[in-house]
Order: structure tokens, then sequence, then C-alpha cells
């Protein structure tokens, strides 16, 4: 085993895509395919995936539009259902018939969403600091759906002029500590003339039309099939109220919670810990 990561390229042709994916481990070991968060991208699972990669064969896809895979053209839209279809033509390119599933954040949401669909597929499925998507209780739907489909308004380009500027901005904006995210930043950051610039497209972080009623997230959760294992974080993320993560828990048949002290990124910061209870979690399923 190697903390070396391979770098993958995947071709998506139904969605006219290629995605960048890093990879650990064994060709040959039993597969697990890990899905990072917003705005993160494959190397989220830097220091996680080599203490996993002695019993797994563990592959970190950049999501559309993140790090190193390519963006979408002008007429698309970012939305879960295409990253959800994104993850669908990446596992058949890749040939994965059964595998464990790993999500963090958005790709947790996105990853319990893909095992609501098929669930013949997946054999565990691991969820830090996510299950399903945020949903709207529809307070803000109609404002939602205005801000949405107005005009765009042409964002200027942040240039930074060296690495640590940008971790320092990434730590402000998100609270992180920065030896969790130092290896994202890195990955998600392109060098141009007079500075650099993140890799990603900058319409991930526009509104979203419209979000899933609670009710339709519950009953996409009772679709997954497979045993289950949440991670959350303590204290609580604002964002991530813990009393809606347990409803929604008791919607999934097999699904066991687990928490330890750290901020969002907590296979960042500790991926020993999280290591050490992934793998009781697989061996236990």
């Amino acid at each position: 085993m190697t903390a070396t990561a391979e770098p993958l390229r995947i071709t998506l042709p139904g969605l006219g895509l290629d995605l960048a994916a890093l990879a650990w481990g064994d060709a040959h070991a039993p597969p697990l395919l890990a899905l990072h968060g917003w705005l993160d991208n494959a190397a989220s699972f830097a220091a996680l995936a080599p203490l996993l990669a002695v019993q797994y064969r563990v592959i970190a896809l950049d999501l559309p539009g993140h790090g190193h895979s390519a963006h979408l053209p002008a007429s698309a839209r970012y939305d879960l259902a295409l990253f959800v279809t994104a993850v669908r033509d990446a596992v058949c390119a890749l040939r994965l018939t059964r595998f464990g599933l790993l999500g963090h954040s958005l790709g947790g949401a996105v990853a319990s969403l893909y095992a609501a669909a098929f669930p013949a597929q997946i054999a565990q499925l691991a969820l830090i600091e996510a299950l399903g998507p945020i949903a709207d209780d529809g307070s803000a739907t109609l404002q939602r759906w205005r801000d949405a489909l107005a005009m765009p308004v042409a964002k200027s380009v942040r240039v930074f002029s060296d690495v640590e500027q940008a971790l320092a901005a990434r730590c402000r904006s998100t609270g992180q500590q920065p030896g969790a995210i130092r290896a994202i930043v890195e990955r998600g950051l392109r060098p141009q003339h007079d500075g650099w610039v993140w890799r990603s497209d900058a319409r991930l972080t526009t509104t979203t039309p419209l979000r899933m009623a609670e009710s339709q997230v519950h009953a996409l959760l009772a679709g997954i099939a497979a045993p289950a294992w949440l991670l959350l974080a303590e204290p609580e993320s604002p964002y991530l109220p813990h009393a809606l993560l347990r409803m929604r828990a008791a919607r999934v048949p097999h699904l066991v919670i687990d928490t330890l002290a750290g901020g969002h990124h907590l296979h960042g910061e500790q991926p020993a810990q999280v290591a050490a209870r992934l793998r009781a979690f697989f061996r236990d399923a």
C-alpha cells in the first residue's frame, strides 16, 4: 500500500464529458467509490484513502465542474440529477458491478440518491456529514425560482498570488483548519500568468431553481437497501441539524449513526479515527 494516488481519466459518452479521478490500492481489491463535497475535489480523500487502500481499491471522482473534471456546456445546469447521472456513467465506464460507496457533504447527498436509485449495486453506504440533499420547506421557493432564472451577472475571477493565499481564503470562508483541506485547495487551483485561480466552474455557486420537499427526500431515502453508516461532527454544523438528520435516518432501513468531535471535514482532520470506524463498519456490515 502506498499513499501515492494514481490519476485516472474517465470518459462519459452519454454526457459528453470527461471526469478526472484519483485511485489508491490494488486494482483487484474490492472497490470503494468516493464522492467529495461541494467545491471540493477528489483530494478530499487524500488523507483517508491510503488508510483504506490496504483492503480496498479506493476511487475518488472529481464530480463535473470540480477539480480536474470537465465543466458542463453553457446550456446545461448543475443539479443533483446531473451528478447522480455522472456517477452512474462513471460506474459503467469503470465496470463496477457491486461496490462500497462513500460520500462527504454534497457527495453524501449524491451517494444517498445513487444508493436509492441502484440498490443492487451498493454493498455498503458510508456517509460523512450528509444524508440526502438540502430540502425546501416552501418559504423561499418563489424567490429561489426567480433568482435562479434571472439573467446571470458576470463575476470577476479572484486571482491569488500563491497557494497559501488561496488556502487562507478557503479557511476563512469555511471555518476549516488548513491541514484538513490543503490537498483539496492544491488540486483545486490552476496557474495563470498573474497567479492562481480556482479550477471549479463558477456556475456551481449559482442558485438552484428548485429543491426537493422533505417528504420527497424521505421517500427516496427509504429506497436505500444497503447497510449504511452516517458519521456526524460534534458540535453539529449549522446547516446540518442533527435532529433533521436523525429523522431522515429513521427512514433508512439499515443505518447506524456515529459521531466524532471535529469540523465538517472530519476525514481530513482525523483520518486515522475515521478510517478505523469505517473499517469496523465494513467488517460488520
